[in-house]
This record gives C-alpha cells, sequence and structure tokens, in this order.
C-alpha cells in the first residue's frame, strides 16, 4: 500500500492562525489517511502520524549555499523514506519552489514512477505563465485547486495542461461558527454595547487587495443617509476616526464568531482573484448576508448570487453605495439558510480521503 507523505513548509502543528494549516491541523486531529509529515520540528506532534523532521545544521546550510538548493534538508528527508518505502503519495501545498528540485532529485535517484506527486493550489488564477509553465504541468501528477472556477480559469489560460485535476472546496468547524438565535444574539449585542443598529463586519488582514480603504469610503456615504448601523472593523486598529465605525483591532480565534454572529450583514471587498475565502464562508455560518466581490472563487462559493449578493464591478464605490442601502431598506432577499454540511471541515476531511484513495489507485 502506498505511503502518504506531507511535505510542509510550516512546522505542523502551526501555532499561528492560517487557513490550509487550520484544515489540515482538524484533518490529521480526526480520521485521516496521512502517514508521515516532512517538515522542520515543531513544538508539538501529531500523535496519529509519524514524522521525519527537517535537519538545518552547518552541513545543511553549507550544502544550500553551495548547491543552491534551499530544499536540501526536504530532500534528505524524503530519501530516507524512499529507501524504506517502494511506493509513496506525496503532498505539497502552495510551494511552487519545490517542485523542480524534488523533480530532479526522484530522477537522480531513480524513483519518478515511484511517487504521485499532488499539488494543493490555495490560489486562484494560473500560476505561471503560458508557455513557460508547461513543465510544472508535466512534471506533477495531480493538482488540487479550491473551486470549479479555478479549473476553468486554469483549462481557458493554457494551451497545454497535461496532468490530473481535482477540487477540494474549503472547510469550515461549524461546532464554532454557526447561527444563534435572535434573544441570544441581542444579548450579545448588549455584551458589546451595541444596540438598536445594523451591524455591518469587515474582517480580514489589513492589506491594500483586501479593500478596506475602499469600504471606508463607501461607509462614509452610507452614514450621510442612515445613522442607525455601525460597521465593525476586525484585524486591524487604525488611528482615524469615522463616524460608524468602530476599530477592533486584532481578534483571537476563538473569540471571532461571536462577532460573526452579532453581525447582520459582512463585507467582503476582495480586490484581487480570491481562492475562496474563509472569512466568507464563516460569515455564511453565522447567518449574515453577504455582500461580496465577484473576483476568482467568490462567486462560487456564493453559488452565483444564491447565498449572496455580488458586486460585478468591486472597484466602483457606487456599486457597494447601492448594495449596502438596499439591504439596509429591507429589499434584498438572498437566503441566509445553508446546510450544516456545506463548506463544513467533516466535508473537506471526507473529499480529502477520497483524493487520496483514488491517488493509491495509480499503483493498482
Amino acid at each position: 500500500m502506498p505511503q502518504v507523505i506531507l511535505i510542509s513548509q510550516i512546522p505542523l502543528p502551526y501555532s499561528n492562525i492560517g487557513s490550509w494549516t487550520t484544515m489540515y491541523h482538524n484533518y490529521l486531529s480526526n480520521d485521516h489517511s496521512i502517514d508521515l509529515i516532512i517538515c522542520e520540528k515543531p513544538k508539538d506532534f501529531y500523535q496519529q502520524v509519524k514524522y521525519n523532521t527537517v535537519e538545518n545544521n552547518y552541513i545543511i546550510k553549507f550544502q544550500k549555499r553551495f548547491l543552491k538548493n534551499k530544499y536540501i534538508g526536504y530532500l534528505k528527508a524524503l530519501e530516507k523514506v524512499l529507501e524504506k518505502e517502494e511506493k509513496v503519495i506525496i503532498q505539497i501545498v502552495d510551494n511552487f519552489g519545490i517542485v523542480k528540485p524534488l523533480i530532479d532529485f526522484l530522477d537522480r535517484k531513480k524513483k519518478r514512477d515511484k511517487c504521485y506527486l499532488q499539488f494543493f493550489y490555495h490560489g486562484f488564477p494560473p500560476y505561471y505563465e503560458n508557455f513557460s509553465g508547461r513543465w510544472f504541468f508535466e512534471a506533477i501528477d495531480e493538482m488540487v485547486l479550491l473551486t470549479n472556477d479555478s479549473y476553468k480559469a486554469y483549462k481557458e489560460y493554457y494551451t497545454v495542461l497535461p496532468t490530473k485535476f481535482s477540487v477540494l472546496h474549503n472547510g469550515i468547524d461549524t461546532s464554532k461558527f454557526y447561527k444563534i438565535t435572535l434573544e441570544e444574539k441581542e444579548n450579545l449585542k448588549k455584551q458589546l454595547e451595541i444596540t438598536n443598529k445594523k451591524v455591518f463586519l469587515w474582517c480580514s488582514q489589513d492589506r491594500p487587495k483586501k479593500g478596506l480603504d475602499l469600504i471606508l469610503e463607501v461607509w462614509k456615504r452610507v452614514k450621510q443617509q442612515k445613522r442607525d448601523s455601525i460597521l465593525l472593523v476586525v484585524g486591524t486598529n487604525r488611528d482615524i476616526k469615522i463616524d460608524g465605525v468602530s476599530f477592533l483591532g486584532r481578534i483571537p480565534n476563538n473569540d471571532l464568531p461571536k462577532y460573526y454572529q452579532i453581525a447582520d450583514c459582512y463585507l467582503f471587498p476582495t480586490l484581487c482573484h480570491e481562492g475562496f475565502g474563509m472569512s466568507l464562508i464563516e460569515a455564511l455560518h453565522c447567518g449574515c448576508y453577504c455582500i461580496a466581490s465577484a473576483n476568482g472563487g467568490v462567486p462560487e462559493v456564493l453559488q452565483y448570487g444564491k447565498l449572496g449578493k455580488l458586486i460585478e464591478k468591486p472597484n466602483f464605490i457606487e456599486e457597494w453605495v447601492s448594495a449596502i442601502q438596499l439591504f439596509l431598506e429591507g429589499k434584498e432577499t438572498h437566503s441566509t439558510l445553508i446546510s450544516e454540511n456545506l463548506y463544513s471541515m467533516q466535508n473537506w476531511n471526507k473529499g480529502m480521503n477520497t483524493i487520496i484513495e483514488n491517488a493509491k489507485k495509480n499503483f493498482s
């Protein structure tokens, strides 16, 4: 039976917040199919999986510089596995840089035909240029994307696309992110000293592509007409004052659900081709009405408008002002009722196991 190896640039478990590391944490803490992790030594270890930790001693550092290959430690850790295992499935997450050194290494060791390489990409648009990227798709055996729309973007962009594809939607912990009753919602609002107001929420890292500056300009126009609403900004703490805006700074991950749960409307003004949008599905499960940019994988996540309002021209302030005003006037009718299993961690775990089982069939 082929062994399944995850090569991770990040030590796992990962102590900080990260979308794919959070999903792998849930997966590796439950019924999973990963046999071994290759990574730098973490603070703690998963008990149900083996490790080959990456060394970073003086010799490895010298070899990195001399050979101009920063992945030497990972390849040496993999070599120990290949000496024992006849067939392996190798998973890589978002690390495009390791693929060429890995393929060269496997070719030198005459092990390429014994390895099935799965590459998980959490972005949306094609990473490589059309013709210059063909080697990458010839090198890997399978690419796993977050949405079907991302696959369509790849299929339309590349003249030749010589590899297999799969899709695995992101998943969240629905035992933490869920809709509460109106009474519970009002009690939470009182605890946060927010009463008799429509609550809007923006939650992300404060980077230009996340659209906070745009939303703040939108809000100034909205507040000129509506005084019974407030915008909560989670993830940054700007030293500015805007009427009706409350900057809450960084919130511990375990405290995030209550802010989604008190919110009436979640704003997702991404100005980039978002791979999926974890905060968007967290908001959906907490019962928020969602207004989001129609960029990247977002339309598929919102089922092309069935689960929220899609802004087709997200760089136009007027589009956001209009959508928010319609919501405040009660003229938007998109459903906020979704299946508990939609985009859940449980579904992600099942999907991962299915992808691994299908990969094993290539060795039968």
